[in-house]
This record gives structure tokens, sequence and C-alpha cells, in this order.
């Protein structure tokens, strides 16, 4: 495996500047806030931000504080962060994002986990999904969720574990479902953020499922256009987003505030630093066409809702209050051996950066209810 630094040279960080300051911000309306997509004053901020106040180096310099690998696996480039605990006992675990994210999303949790409590700490994987971050773009149509599996069973072979954790949410979540399916010999538990909702729903469903239906089904209606949108005509928006940093910054922080527990306010959720470095990664790499793309991957995913073969691989889930979370019910239909259910008091779509600290809690206490 070959070590990985991340080195942006000078003139594209002075590009990026230079296209910010030359932003053409459209005419907004009038007092209607975020009511009709990102509140002008707010990206008028974050630009001049990102552009005069943010520093790439810096932030360049904390991400390589973690290790970096880059690895070739079936034909596909993989980027992967891989930090191994600090305990008597270390338990591997593999991490995987989704999107709007990238890898730095997760970041906040491995300080956290590999820090050895009683003696148990955790060897932290971070891969870096096919067309995100630092991996390699596919090439060809095809690279969905379930086929990103073997590449991950195939990554953690190689790092030498016969057996390991994974936890995912959002398409990462996707991911891990693929992982069960295909791969429960491998797994010694599965943890999940959220139950995915879009399974068949049954005939029958408990009050509290047709009330979790009703919600999903308004915010289907309210938040989902960028899905069918990155789910049909991907190459189309890619344009934009790959020319415009304002613009990518639109599209991504936008999701940010509505997915998020921030009432209202994106800062009550996150720092601006964490979501430019985000943002940062996107743009360097050039990966938001072939992250979007993903969508249109996984809509073709046939294997993706089917139901796991009976297997014994423990679950859990964890419950972000605005994250739309899902009854047990629902999980109890769709998960097969739920040992634990964790609803929290805080969080919402993106815990890892949220609520790190919750997170990587519930994550020991479930391998402490299975080890």
């Amino acid at each position: 495996m070959q070590a990985f630094t991340i080195a942006i040279p000078d003139a594209e960080i002075a590009d990026l500047k230079t296209r910010l300051a030359a932003t053409r911000f459209p005419k907004s309306l009038e007092g209607v806030g975020w009511d009709y997509g990102i509140e002008d004053g707010f990206l008028r901020r974050f630009v001049a931000y990102w552009g005069n106040e943010y520093d790439w180096r810096a932030a360049e310099a904390r991400l390589n504080s973690f290790a970096h690998f880059i690895e070739e696996i079936d034909g596909e480039t993989v980027h992967f962060v891989h930090v191994r605990g600090r305990g008597q006992t270390n338990v591997p675990i593999l991490l995987t994002n989704g999107w709007p994210s990238n890898f730095v999303e997760l970041l906040p949790l491995v300080p956290l986990l590999t820090a050895p409590v009683d003696g148990v700490a955790f060897d932290v994987v971070i891969p870096s999904l096919p067309g995100f971050g630092f991996s390699g773009q596919p090439t060809r149509p095809g690279m969905n969720l379930s086929a990103v599996a073997p590449l991950w069973a195939e990554l953690m072979t190689r790092l030498g574990y016969d057996k390991f954790l994974i936890s995912g949410s959002d398409m990462g979540g996707g991911t891990e479902m693929a992982l069960v399916r295909d791969f429960p010999q491998r797994l010694i538990g599965a943890h999940y953020v959220n139950v995915y909702s879009g399974f068949a729903r049954p005939d029958e469903p408990t009050s509290e499922e047709q009330a979790y239906f009703g919600k999903v089904d308004y915010w289907t209606f309210a938040e989902s256009a960028y899905a069918m949108i990155q789910g049909t005509k991907p190459a189309t928006l890619a344009v934009g987003l790959n020319d415009s940093p304002a613009g990518l910054a639109a599209w991504i922080l936008e999701k940010y505030r509505s997915w998020s527990d921030d009432g209202g306010d994106i800062a009550n959720a996150f720092e601006f630093e964490d979501l430019a470095t985000i943002l940062s990664v996107y743009w360097f790499t050039q990966t938001i066409g072939s992250s979007v793309r993903l969508y249109k991957e996984a809509f073709a995913d046939s294997e993706l809702t089917q139901k796991a073969p009976e297997h014994d691989v423990p679950h859990a889930v964890l419950l972000p209050p605005a994250d739309n979370p899902a009854p047990r019910a629902w999980g109890e239909r769709h998960l097969r051996n739920i040992v634990r259910w964790t609803a929290l008091d805080q969080g919402g779509h993106f815990p890892a950066l949220e609520v790190p600290e919750a997170m990587a809690h519930d994550i020991r206490a479930f391998h402490g209810q299975i080890s």
C-alpha cells in the first residue's frame, strides 16, 4: 500500500480564491429567508469566508495528521485513512460516509475511537467511496453501492482484518447493507445511522409506521428534488458545480442546514472551517460530478433493497432526532438481529460531525454488548 500525503498546488488554491472573488450572485427576493433555497446573505458571507479567511494549508496539515493511503483494488483507486487503536485490545472498524459528505465528516470519530476505554480501542479505517475525495473516479457505469461492498471487504483483508465492525450512514449505509447481505461472515456487527426509508412498505403498517411514512412522504416532496436530479441527469448538474465554487457551496450547504439539528442556523451545528474543508476536498479533487453520479448508480442497483438472507450479524441503530428517525417496527421489518436501538436527544443527518462523542459512545456500547 502506498502512503499518501495531500498536497494541493499553490496555483489551484489561487484559482479557487479568484473564482470565489469573481462570483456573480443572482438577484434574490427580499424577506424569503431559506424558503426558496440557500439564503443570499448566508451564501455571500460563506463565500467571503472561504475566499478570504479560510486557510487551506492549515486544514491540509490537519488532514495530513491522519495516516492516509492509496490502494488499487479490482481496477479502482481507493483512498483511505487508517489509524490504529492504542488499547490492549484493538477492534477493527470501517466507517463509511455518504453524500454530501466525504471522509472529512468522519475524522472527529478517530481520536474518540482509537483511545482506550477499559483497555479496548478501535483500529479505524475510513475509505473514500469511489468517486469521492482522493479515491479514483469510475470510468464506466455500474459502480454502485453493491459493487463497493467487495472493494471494502478486500481492503480489510489486505489490512489483515478477517472480521470487522462497520458503521455507515446515508450512501455508506447502503454499502453497509450490501456487506451484510454478501459478506456476513466478515462482520463482527453492523452499526447504522437510522434505517433506510425506501424499503417496500407493508400492507398493514403499525400506527407508528404510518406516522413515519407521512413524514417521509412530506420530506420527499419538500427536500428530495436534488436526489431526482442526481439520480437521473447527474452529468448536466455536474458542469456548473465543477466550474463554480459558489455554486458548489450553495448546492451542498443548503443540505447541511436542512438536514442537521441546527435550529435554522447552520452555525449551531457546524464550524465554517469544517464545511469549507469538505467543500475544498470536492473542489480540488473535482469529484462533485462523480459523487452525484452515485445516485444514478444507486437508483439502478436492483440488489440494494433486497433483504439479506439469514445471518447472525448483530445490528445496532442510532437515531438522531433531526434525521426523521424510523420507528423500531420499521427497523425490525428490514434489519435482522437488532440488539441495540438508540434514540439520541440531539443531532441530525451528520452525527459524526454534529455529535461525535454520542456516536462514538454508541459504537463502543454496541461492541460491548456483542463481545
